[in-house]
Parts: C-alpha cells; structure tokens; sequence
C-alpha cells in the first residue's frame, strides 16, 4: 500500500446531512476506511422514518467508494445503535429500550438474542459495525453522561452483558465495538464538552472500569473504543485516546483486536489538539482507528507529514493498518456481505423481543409485587415529547381507561423526581430516590412495547420481575419482587 492509502486506512470520517456523493468522492480520493453515518445522514420519508431502501443505496455508495482502490476487504460502514437513547436508526427498525434493561432483566441469554436482534436488521441497511455495545459501570447519579447506557452499576454483570451483547451482534454478522476504555461510567465531567478526569487508582480501575474491558478481550472480542478521559495515574491531563500509557494498559490486558478512538471532533479533544495534531496523537500513541476527526483531510495529511518527518513511526501506521485490514479480511470470511439479499433480518422483526426485555426487566422499587396497582383507571401526568400518548395508547391495550383514578407520573430522561401515586423512571432510575410516591416502578425505556409492559403491570395482568441493577438512594442493587 502506499503511504496515502496506509493513512487513509486508519480514518472514519462523518459527513454532513445528504452530501453523499461528495462524501464517496472524498473517501475514494483519501482511501478512507469506510464512514460513519449520524442522524441527519439518515434518509426519511414523510412521516419521519427511516427510509430503508434509500438508507440501503446510501451505504452501498460509500461501501463502493471505500472498495475503489482495489483493497482486498470490505469498507467499515459504522454507526451508534445501541438501543435507548443512543440510537441513530428509528421507526421502521425496531425500537430497543436502555441497555441498563439487559442488567434489570438478569438473563445473559436473554441479552445475547437482543444483540443479535437489534444487529440483524442493520445488516440488510449496508452496516458491519456498530458502536455498541457500551460497557462502562455506572456509579449512578454522579454519572451526567453514560446512565441507563450501561448495563449495570455491578462490574461483573456489567462484563457478562456486555460480552452476550457482543456475541449477539457477532452471531448476526455486525462488528461489535466495547467502550468507552478507560471506563465513562465513573467520572462526573461529560466528554462531549470537556476533558473529565478520572481520580480512581490503578487497582480501583482494575476491580471495577476494567472488569467489563478484561471480559471483552478474554472473550476474544474484535474492537474496544477508548474514551476522552484523563487518567492520572497513568498521564496526567491527556485523554486516555491519545494517551501510550492508555493503549500500553489494554494491551496488557491481552487486547489483540483493534483500538478506536471516540469522536475525535469532541470539546475533550478538539478543545486541546486542533486540525491534524489529535489524530497524529492518537495514531502515535496506539489507536488502530481514528473516529470522526474534525478535519479528515487535515488528520490525513498531518499523518503523511509526521511519517515523512518521522515524528510518526511508520511501523505504528503499519500496525494499525494491518489490525483494521486483518479485521476485515476475518469479518468478510466469516460473515455475509451486508446488504446481500436475503442477509440479517427485515426492519422491525424485533418488536417481539423487544417487547420481552421491557417486561422481563420492569423493576417494583416499591409498591405491591402482584395484583392490579389501579382500579380500571388512571391519570397520567409528565414524561417528555410523545410519552405521555404512548402510555393512553398502552393503557387502552390494557384495558384501562384514562381520566380518573390514581396518577401516574412518568419521569423522562433526565427528569426529576415526581410525585402522584406511582411514580415511573422511564430512563435512568436514579430520580426515583427522592420521589414521594409510595408505588415506585423503573421501565428503563419509552418504546411502545415498554408502555405496554408498564400498563400489564399496572392492570394485575402481568408481574414486574425485574431487579435495580444499581443503587437508588435507600433503595439497594437487587431490588426488586421475588
């Protein structure tokens, strides 16, 4: 390969809004790694759904353009679905609650199908990587960033997870991607605007952030993202992204796969390290693949540049180059192309598994564990945009009126606690704690097929087997109805 052509490998760039075929230019001319599609890259109907078809052509686009050099191996077509409220991809894919679900539930085989579920309606859409699953442990409301994204504030249900996701996603033929190494559960600062920084010690690190990390690359998974966050203990003020020490860390765990960075184009990073100079950084101290940089053909030409001058190894480029294309290469030999007729599953063919994490991880904090929680009827009161007719809808499926009765106030993400007879945390159950409603459930989730396991609920049709997968104030790990 040629110089250009070795920096272009170890570069994911985003593009704006439907700028395709500028997009597929530019990846052919860089020989780019493939791309990542965002939300407003996502092609719609009327309606506001996902146009299938044209997602479809998209894709194949720029798989085209990332194959035109001759490369032996398929383009790297990625995006965030992780199910919740990280989720590019809506309506007609099927709807997934929060991965925090998948620790309420308690059922890794359970959590392995909906891996697979959720990858396999990517496949037929042109996708062969997706940035999920996300395996940070949360330490609960201190957490502003990742929340009801990890699956459990519990290391060692955070790592079984987080491995029988990524098995799913592998069984359906989607590269899985773990994050955010070092660990983004446990810091108070959000990445996206600033560098947070992690005071925990090595062996604090080790007994809880990198437990989930140790079981990915045991398990022999392909990816590990690393996060935008400054660990002292190993470099003081420099992302773990761009950080040797970091990358030197996740080696010693065993980690032959390949390291991606977190958006590049983030405030942590790009506050810091301007034009080219973060990707060169990054690539130096040890990342296989730079996602998102905020300037691609600045981040490729500084790579050139600091080769040629040899402030960048040009063995470390060879490295990473040779981890992206050996990933590839295996994914292609293990896999069915994406979007070859007849691959992964049609969109929405989830909706039924969906529906049974919901139900299997609705969790009683307090209130009753069986029988009717109303009488036939209820009010129903916050919640945000759309929540509140999901759960009329729900309840009418039910059987259950709305318009007198107890109230049920649904807390959204981010919210704050709420009062009524029944409280309900539709996200992150952490508001629950200072809410002074007797009857507290946590849902995890506002898709339909949740509304419709809150209502069964409620109506005595169905129980709430679901257990906290974290701490709620008073309210310990574990709690839940028998």
């Amino acid at each position: 390969m040629s110089p250009e052509q070795k920096a272009g490998q170890v570069l994911i760039p985003f593009f704006k809004g439907s700028q395709v075929e500028a997009h597929a230019a530019l990846i052919q001319r860089l020989h780019l790694a493939g791309s990542i599609i965002m939300g407003d890259n996502v092609p719609r109907d009327p309606q506001g759904n996902v146009d299938v078809a044209a997602m479809g052509a998209v894709n194949q686009r720029l798989q085209q353009a990332a194959s035109a050099d001759g490369r032996g191996w398929p383009g790297i077509i990625g995006v965030d679905q992780e199910g919740g409220a990280v989720a590019r991809l809506g309506r007609p894919l099927t709807e997934w609650p929060t991965p925090m679900s998948y620790g309420a539930a308690g059922n890794q085989a359970l959590t392995r199908e909906a891996g697979k579920g959720l990858a396999s309606e990517l496949v037929p859409l042109g996708f062969d990587l997706d940035f999920a699953p996300d395996t940070d442990v949360t330490i609960g409301p201190g957490d502003p960033t990742i929340g009801a994204r990890s699956m459990s504030a519990d290391p060692a249900a955070a790592a079984a997870h987080g491995v029988a996701f990524s098995q799913g996603m592998l069984d359906a033929g989607v590269l899985p991607t773990v994050k955010h190494f070092p660990g983004h559960g446990s810091v108070t600062t959000d990445s996206h605007l600033s560098l947070p920084v992690q005071p925990a010690g090595l062996d604090e690190l080790r007994a809880r952030d990198w437990k989930p990390f140790q079981a990915a690359v045991s398990a022999g998974l392909p990816i590990v993202m690393t996060g935008h966050i400054a660990v002292p203990a190993l470099e003081p003020g420099v992302p773990a992204s761009l950080s040797a020490p970091s990358y030197a860390v996740m080696r010693d765990l065993g980690f032959k796969g390949v390291a991606v960075t977190d958006a590049l184009n983030m405030g942590a990073v790009d506050n810091q390290y301007p034009a080219g100079a973060a990707a060169v950084k990054a690539l130096g101290a040890g990342a296989d693949l730079l996602l998102m940089p905020a300037d691609v053909e600045q981040a490729h030409a500084a790579i050139l540049q600091a080769v040629a001058a040899g402030t960048l190894p040009a063995a470390r480029l060879d490295e990473a180059v040779q981890r992206v294309a050996t990933m590839m290469i295996w994914h292609a030999r293990t896999t069915a192309a994406a979007a070859t007729a007849g691959a992964g599953s049609p969109a929405g063919s989830g909706v039924a598994l969906s529906a049974r994490v919901s139900a299997s991880a609705l969790t009683v904090v307090s209130g009753p564990c069986g029988g009717p929680l109303v009488p036939g009827a209820v009010r129903v009161a916050g919640g945000g945009p759309g929540d509140r007719e999901r759960f009329e809808a729900a309840a009418a499926r039910s059987g259950l009126a709305v318009g007198s009765g107890p109230l049920v106030n649904l807390i959204g993400l981010g919210g704050k606690a709420a009062g009524g007879d029944i409280a309900v945390a539709l996200d992150a159950p952490w508001p629950l704690q200072n809410s002074t409603a007797p009857v507290k459930l946590a849902l995890y989730g506002r898709t339909d097929t949740a509304f419709d396991a809150l209502a069964a609920v409620l109506a005595g049709k169905a129980l709430a087997p679901g257990k906290l997968p974290a701490a709620v104030g008073p309210f310990p790990a574990g709690t839940g109805c028998p």
